[in-house]
């Protein structure tokens, strides 16, 4: 890995050379775009959309639209006089508790390994952290842009979660939040029982991108000149007209049959069908006894 920030952890009067490194990456499978008859790449050119004119990078600056066909340009020497004075710095403002955090608000994640000397004032800050349960708020500026994190423990390594700032989380503004829908106990209950039958620990392993890899296969059959093929479809999500405690309750049966497990409530009602059905002929056979007796 190659470290995209160097700087120092700022704990009270301790700081800590730190590295930081990106915690994760993308394995989504990148295209070109080619011309479809020879494969050539397509290129794209700057132009300006006044003149027309190929403009270079070192001719292009940034531009703020204030509307009405208005555009302030900010120069480098503008970033430049900004006061961001966390740029070499990951400033602790507090530790709360990781509950604390709405999961919305997290962005991206980066790996910090000690640097130089900073070892062991690295593992005091991880194991303290470890002990309090707790997580460190912290400000960080990454690409000219100030940044709000939190510091916290995976794995024996410190790591930094950036995040999106309140403002930036949209507020719902959905129709149906504000109308008046009840749902009943039974069809609760039954959606607890669904939970319940599909409860399991999360292990990312056992989790695969099936897109990815079908994706994968034709591309390697183009290059191999096989023929591609084609993967079975899944079963279709039911449509919404369905009727909901029947979906539940095919859903619960269709859950445990795919953890093996027998679907108790299923067999106590097969139980109870056949005796129901059995009384009604004991009661017709009674009048039938005594017609033979009269007879006879």
């Amino acid at each position: 890995m190659r470290a995209i920030w160097k700087g120092a952890v700022s704990f009270g009067l301790v700081s800590i050379a730190v590295k930081l490194y990106s915690a994760t990456e993308e394995k989504d499978i990148r295209f070109h775009q080619v011309h479809r008859t020879d494969g050539g790449r397509i290129k794209y050119q700057r132009t300006c959309s006044i003149d027309g004119e190929v403009v270079s990078y070192d001719d292009i600056a940034k531009g703020y639209d204030i509307g009405g066909g208005e555009m302030v340009i900010l120069t480098d020497e503008d970033f430049s006089d900004l006061p961001l004075t966390t740029s070499r710095a990951i400033d602790v403002l507090e530790f709360v508790p990781a509950d604390d955090i709405d999961p919305i608000l997290f962005a991206k994640a980066y790996y910090l390994e000690p640097e130089g000397q900073a070892a062991k004032p690295y593992i005091l800050l991880r194991d303290a952290l470890q002990d309090a349960d707790r997580v460190a708020i912290v400000k960080i500026a990454i690409r000219q842009r100030e940044q709000l994190a939190t510091l916290r423990v995976h794995e024996g390594v410190l790591v930094l979660n950036t995040m999106l700032w309140p403002d930036e989380v949209r507020t719902p503004d959905f129709g149906f939040l504000d109308e008046d829908i009840e749902t009943r106990p039974a069809e609760l209950a039954m959606a607890s029982s669904l939970i319940d039958s599909m409860a399991g620990s999360f292990k990312p392993d056992e989790f695969t991108d099936n897109y990815q890899a079908a994706l994968q296969e034709v591309i390697d059959a183009k290059v191999e000149g096989r023929e591609v093929v084609q993967p079975e479809e899944a079963d279709e999500a039911p449509a919404a007209a369905i009727d909901l405690m029947a979906a539940l309750k095919a859903s619960v049966e269709r859950a445990k049959k795919a953890r093996g497990e027998e679907a108790a409530p299923a067999k106590k009602a097969a139980k109870k069908a056949p005796a129901k059905k059995a009384a009604p002929a004991k009661k017709a056979a009674a009048p039938a006894k005594k017609a033979a007796k009269k007879s006879a």
